[in-house]
C-alpha cells in the first residue's frame, strides 16, 4: 500500500462539501423558511387583528359574563370590534358603534349587503364584541324598522359630531341614507 491511498484526497472532501448544497435542498430550506414565515405571519393576524380595515379571526380579551343593558359607554370608543361565526373561522371587524341615550347599542355598515361578515351575523346572530379590551356576547340583529334606523342613525351622528374619525363633522340632522347603502345593526346581550 503506498502513501497516497492513505491519505485522504482533497478533492474528495470537496466534492462531498459542495454535494450537501444542492439544488432541491436548496429549494427545500427557501420553502421551510417561507412557510414558517407565513405560519407566524397569520398566527399574529389570528391573535391581534381585525387591524384597521384588515379583518382578523378572534377577539381576545376578558370576557363579561354579565349582561349589559346600557351601552351608552360604547360611545366613548372610537370604534367596535365585532366577531361573527363563519363556517369554519369566526370573522372578526372594525365598525362604527353608537349607543342611544336609552342605552341601546347599535352598528353600522355602509354598502353592507356584499361584506362578508354581515351576511354571516344574518345567517348566524350570535356573536361577541369588544369595547376596551373587554369582550361581550351578544346577538345582531339587521334592523329593518326604518324608525329604529333612523333612531340609530342620529345616535351616530352626536356621537361623530366632534370625532376626528371618517365621516366625522355630518350635520345631526342630516338624513339617514337609503337602506340599500346604509345598513343598522342592533347588539344585545346574550349569555353564553
Amino acid at each position: 500500500m503506498n502513501e497516497a491511498d492513505t491519505q485522504p484526497d482533497a478533492n474528495a472532501q470537496t466534492v462531498t462539501a459542495r454535494s450537501t448544497w444542492t439544488a432541491p435542498r436548496i429549494v427545500g430550506l427557501v420553502l421551510g423558511l417561507v412557510i414558517l414565515g407565513g405560519l407566524v405571519m397569520g398566527a399574529r393576524w389570528f391573535f391581534t387583528c381585525p387591524c384597521d380595515t384588515m379583518p382578523g379571526a378572534v377577539l381576545w380579551g376578558e370576557v363579561v359574563e354579565e349582561p349589559v343593558s346600557d351601552w351608552t359607554f360604547a360611545n366613548n370608543v372610537e370604534l367596535c370590534q365585532i366577531q361573527v361565526q363563519g363556517t369554519i373561522f369566526p370573522q372578526a371587524n372594525n365598525l362604527n358603534c353608537m349607543a342611544t341615550p336609552d342605552g341601546k347599542l347599535y352598528l353600522s355598515c355602509s354598502n353592507c349587503e356584499p361584506k362578508r361578515w354581515s351576511r354571516l351575523a344574518r345567517e348566524n346572530p350570535n356573536g361577541r364584541i369588544r369595547l376596551d379590551g373587554r369582550v361581550y356576547p351578544v346577538t345582531i340583529t339587521h334592523v329593518t324598522d326604518p324608525a329604529e334606523a333612523d333612531r340609530a342613525w342620529h345616535a351616530r351622528l352626536v356621537k361623530l359630531e366632534n370625532s376626528t374619525v371618517l365621516g366625522a363633522g355630518t350635520p345631526v340632522g342630516t338624513p339617514r341614507p337609503p337602506d340599500a347603502q346604509w345598513w343598522t345593526f342592533r347588539v344585545e346581550s346574550r349569555v353564553e
